[in-house]
């Protein structure tokens, strides 16, 4: 790797990137000459060469290397080939009034370009014996203006690019951000469940505790199981942005008890669905149920939205340890891709109850989504 000498932040060594283009005229411009064969032919290979060797520092120093590389060819006439004997040089005028444009702000590349037509008009009075008039002003104008134009238009673009990048980052910040706290007031009744049992269980063994000490212990312990999973739920919801808001979630946390009812929702809404169901549903932490049901439901809106024949299948399976989701639907080709914020929310779901995640086109028009979620450290719902 070239060393890189830095002199207040300025980057003096070229990447290879910078080098390819101009390397390329060079070759270019010594096997033109070679052929035709002009008077001073070989001071004219290497003129050309210090010209293309000059744009290598293009983007570095934009304003120097673009306006001295054309100066430089310039010189070809006093050294024995004609400016019009060569092709070489107008590639190297075109890509810098390119790089004046596109690697400097606003329109100091102007004052190059200002500078390349005075050498070019210098050049015509004090060498060039033809006979000259305003069709050379239109000649020089179409070697620098389009370039320069062209240049402009494509920093304009690469600039609005970055920015959209940069609003799509922050949109998935956001998204990801308000789904923690969608989070974080879906699970906030798991805390409250939790200590809501623990007040009832510990008035049951103060009662219990002087005529049925045996069973008073049994409830102590049980109030100490779900402490410990109460305690559990609430290391996940540190992980989640608090909710700023105030809002407490008024409405009741929605889970897999009810599967049916959201599934008979969507198909109301025109789209057919194939719900498999394993295993023996069991008990889940609610954390795990209600996320487990906006999985559900997420790719149910997905399907909806961009399925090519408006129908989905899921899966729903209960195992000893893990519930997993399984969800796949058809995508028409010419349908515009979606947002991706939901598989945001649905990511930030599964990483936060400690679960693997996978979602992508399977390869024959098919997106499909798994989901499996941990089922140890909640609170039963």
């Amino acid at each position: 790797m070239p060393e890189v000498i830095s002199i207040m932040g300025t980057r003096w060594s070229p990447q290879l990137r910078d080098a390819w283009l101009p390397g390329a005229v060079a070759v270019f411009a010594a096997v033109e000459l070679a052929l035709l064969h002009p008077h001073g032919w070989v001071y004219g290979v290497a003129v050309e060469t210090v010209g293309c060797l000059v744009l290598v520092w293009r983007r570095n120093f934009p304003l120097v290397a673009c306006t001295l590389a054309p100066i430089v060819t310039l010189v070809l006439p006093w050294l024995g080939p004609r400016l019009d004997e060569a092709s070489a040089p107008i590639l190297i005028v075109a890509i810098s009034s390119y790089s004046l444009a596109r690697h400097l702000q606003g329109l100091r590349g102007l004052l190059g370009l200002a500078v390349i037509a005075l050498a070019v008009a210098l050049v015509y009075v004090l060498v060039d014996q033809r006979d000259h008039n305003v069709t050379d002003v239109f000649f020089v104008s179409a070697l620098l203006l389009p370039p320069y134009v062209l240049g402009r238009l494509v920093r304009k673009l690469v600039g609005q690019a970055a920015q959209l990048e940069q609003q799509q980052q922050w949109i998935k910040v956001e998204a990801a951000r308000a789904e923690r706290i969608r989070i974080a007031r879906d699970l906030h009744d798991v805390i409250a469940h939790s200590v809501s049992a623990m007040v009832v269980q510990t008035a049951v063994a103060e009662d219990l505790v002087r005529r049925d000490p045996d069973n008073a212990v049994k409830t102590l312990r049980d109030v100490a199981a779900t402490g410990r999973r109460a305690l559990a739920e609430t290391g996940r919801l540190l992980h989640a942005i608090r909710d700023d808001s105030g809002e407490l979630g008024l409405v009741p946390t929605p889970g897999l008890d009810r599967l049916d009812e959201l599934v008979e929702q969507f198909r109301d809404s025109g789209l057919r669905i194939d719900l498999h169901v394993e295993g023996l549903p069991a008990p889940l932490p609610i954390g795990v149920d209600v996320s487990a049901y906006r999985i559900v439901e997420e790719s149910l809106s997905n399907a909806l939205r961009h399925g090519a024949d408006q129908r989905a299948v899921v899966s729903v399976i209960h195992g000893p340890d893990t519930l997993s989701i399984a969800a796949e639907n058809v995508v028409a080709a010419s349908r515009v891709t979606g947002s991706g914020l939901g598989l945001v929310g649905i990511g930030e779901r599964v990483a936060l109850l400690g679960g693997t995640l996978s979602h992508g086109p399977a390869g024959d028009g098919r997106f499909v989504l798994n989901a499996v979620l941990p089922l140890g450290g909640g609170d039963p719902a």
